[in-house]
């Protein structure tokens, strides 16, 4: 009889900064706004049985961070003692944050992603965002990584379409 032993799964951050990701609609005027991390609620659904431990750093709009805001995630990922972590942002300026992640992270495998759409919604690409994410960061070497819509990019070398909605690669 032949047993097998699993390995118990290396520990996943996720740092949670806010984005479309994790915006709530407000029926009666229409906007849009931040209350609480939808991630926890997601793991549940994916019926993720990986060890994922999540800290919500901030809540803001990616057009709304600031350099403080980016020098928080950056020490965030400096200081874990987790070498494998997500980092969900706004979709806006994602490419800013994962270059200057990209300049001083080089041992972790760090992999932002985001939504185009809220959560909240129902339609969202942040589910499917979000377990590429968690996929990828198990199997890619160290480095800075952006994760949508399927993909995996380099920070240097992607861009965000918004007449289509896509992060495609420069060519």
């Amino acid at each position: 009889m032949t047993t097998t032993h699993e390995r118990p799964s290396e520990e996943i951050r996720i740092l949670a900064t806010g984005g479309t990701f994790d915006k709530e609609y407000n029926e009666l005027d229409g906007t849009l706004y931040f209350e609480d991390s939808h991630l926890y609620e997601m793991l549940k659904k994916g019926r993720s049985t990986l060890r994922i431990n999540i800290r919500t750093l901030m809540m803001v709009d990616s057009l709304e961070m600031t350099k403080s805001d980016r020098e928080v995630i950056l020490h965030s990922c400096l200081r874990s003692e987790v070498s494998k972590i997500i980092i969900t942002h706004g979709t806006d300026t994602m490419i800013d944050t994962a270059q200057l992640l990209k300049e001083q992270i080089t041992d972790k495998t760090v992999i932002l992603t985001g939504a185009l759409i809220p959560y909240a919604f129902g339609t969202s690409d942040g589910f499917f965002n979000l377990g590429n994410a968690i996929g990828f960061v198990q199997v890619l070497m160290p480095g800075v990584y952006i994760c949508m819509n399927g993909r995996i990019f380099n920070p240097d070398e992607v861009k965000k379409n918004y007449s289509t909605g896509f992060f495609e690669a420069i060519s």
